[in-house]
């Protein structure tokens, strides 16, 4: 079962839960609630067996930007077992509310991914259409861009997401954790 959890009422308990923030490891590092750990959306399915342990020993809680891909991630662990907490607002609820974000030496900010993606659809299907106006026929290239966004929406998956993901301000930094380091020091986890 997943439980909506406040600002209010996630900042007293930070230290008694295990915080998930499941946004791409560019936008962690742009800036996270102090303690959480970094598993982004994609790789949730890789972390499920230490997730699994760390629920044995502790709430969980999730949060990513805005509260659309944590609610994903809740749904996910949910079917897997897992009770969680979902943080209502994400990370922009936390900074709105004036709480501090940690920010890693060389952490610069980057869009949130469903921006990027937004930004991306938005453009290509632009240039569609103004190419069409030199190549007649390029508009059916924005179709296709619009066909993508409802496939998208309709299984709840991004092809365009994941591709954006593999920009060199999306990946992690060469010094940031990996998600092996970072399955390590969940509760549970075998040392």
């Amino acid at each position: 079962m997943t439980t909506p959890l406040t600002v209010e009422q996630l900042h007293p308990r930070l230290e008694q839960l295990t915080l998930i923030d499941v946004r791409s490891p560019g936008e962690y590092a742009a800036g996270h609630i102090p303690g959480a750990l970094n598993i982004p959306l994609d790789q949730l399915d890789r972390a499920l067996p230490a997730l699994l342990r760390a629920a044995e020993h502790g709430e969980i809680a999730v949060a990513c930007a805005s509260g659309n891909r944590s609610s994903a991630a809740c749904g996910r662990l949910e079917a897997a077992g897992i009770t969680t907490f979902d943080l209502t607002g994400g990370t922009t609820a936390w900074a709105g509310s004036g709480r501090p974000l940690n920010r890693p030496a060389g952490g610069r900010p980057v869009w949130a991914m469903d921006r990027q993606v937004r930004m991306t659809a938005g453009s290509l299907v632009l240039l569609g259409l103004l190419a069409d106006l030199a190549l007649p026929g390029a508009r059916w290239f924005s179709a296709a861009i619009g066909a993508g966004l409802v496939f998208s929406a309709a299984t709840n998956s991004c092809a365009m997401a994941r591709a954006l993901s593999l920009l060199p301000y999306n990946r992690p930094r060469p010094d940031a954790p990996t998600l092996d380091d970072t399955l390590a020091t969940l509760p549970g986890a075998a040392r």
